[in-house]
């Protein structure tokens, strides 16, 4: 099978390719992987030197928005696994338009080249974000799309987008909706390895509002054996979601993280709160696991602590990459 990972040098992207290519992924064995990234701030070639020598990768620098790249790198693939996206909810506040005509233009113009070229399967990689905020109980691949920031609504566009590719034109799409990710060679402005880092460094660490904000944390191992089992056995035109069951909130995340890294409260800066800050999320994941057999299989202080020792052990990855993740004023 020839696949194309579309932003395979990004944090969860990488995982995929790289385990794919070990051959610890069903699709993995036999497969070839074409890798389609822009290297924008976040996209890091260095997150594929592991496997950038394997017989059956090959990588194209070209943006999802070319249609003109898109269009000859889609020519012969047999499936699309699309990771690429603007994610970050905090640059999306400060300026919205790139997550639009990436995350919108950037799936339409996959999505026509994928109708041309009759490639099989369009895998689509969302989030649990385009529900909103939940107070009680867990959402269902059924319930009501609500997004509170411009990330989050791109990402509900997107989807959207390929549903009605599936509807309209008979497309093989798959959406996957995941909580939020932690693992290895993740960027350092999303809060755990940011985290990590600045901890790790001697620095301070800022904890939105009170810190009561409660999220499902999700292995990036197990989210990439979910999309995996989408890719291969979802139905097509479903939407599946991928979680890890482990909700916290972000307070109690802090405090594990201080405990890993050795440091105490007073590292602790509180920030004034994001604006739209979505409470809790929770995704049920009942549909992935009666219908393909998914379970998530690390735990997450085991997860957690692999983490900090990964990013502490390996400096020369992240160091280089912290100026390259401050955020605007």
């Amino acid at each position: 099978m020839r696949i194309l990972v579309t932003g395979g040098a990004g944090f969860i992207g990488s995982q995929f390719v790289r385990a794919a290519l070990r051959g610890e992924l069903p699709s993995g064995p036999g497969a070839r992987v074409t890798v389609l990234d822009n290297l924008s701030y976040s996209g890091n070639e260095a997150n594929l030197a592991d496997v950038a020598g394997h017989a059956d990768y090959s990588f194209v620098c070209g943006d999802i928005r070319d249609r003109e790249v898109v269009d000859a790198v889609m020519a012969g693939q047999d499936a699309v696994v699309h990771f690429a996206a603007e994610s970050h909810v905090d640059r999306s506040i400060v300026d919205a338009s790139p997550f639009v005509t990436t995350n919108v233009l950037g799936t339409q113009v996959l999505l026509d080249a994928a109708l041309r070229h009759r490639v099989g399967r369009f895998a689509h990689v969302s989030t649990d974000e385009v529900y909103g905020s939940i107070a009680e109980g867990t959402w269902t691949e059924r319930s009501p799309l609500s997004p509170n920031s411009p990330y989050s609504a791109s990402k509900a566009s997107s989807d959207l987008m390929v549903l009605a590719y599936h509807r309209t034109h008979g497309m093989d799409v798959t959406v996957t909706r995941c909580s939020n990710n932690y693992g290895r060679y993740h960027f350092p402005e999303k809060m755990i390895p940011l985290f990590i880092t600045r901890l790790l460094d001697g620095g301070t660490v800022p904890l939105y509002g009170d810190g009561r904000n409660v999220r499902d944390w999700l292995h990036v191992s197990d989210h990439c054996r979910g999309i995996d089992l989408v890719l291969r056995q979802g139905r097509s035109g479903e939407v599946y979601h991928i979680g890890g069951g482990t909700e916290i909130t972000n307070r109690e995340l802090t405090e594990k993280l201080l405990r890993a890294c050795g440091a105490g409260w007073d590292r602790v800066t509180y920030v004034a709160d994001r604006k739209g800050h979505d409470l809790r999320y929770s995704l049920g994941i009942d549909k992935i696991r009666s219908e393909l057999g998914y379970e998530p299989l690390t735990g997450f202080e085991e997860g957690l602590a692999d983490t900090v020792a990964w990013y502490r052990d390996n400096r020369a990855w992240w160091e280089p990459l912290v100026a390259k993740a401050g955020l605007p004023e």
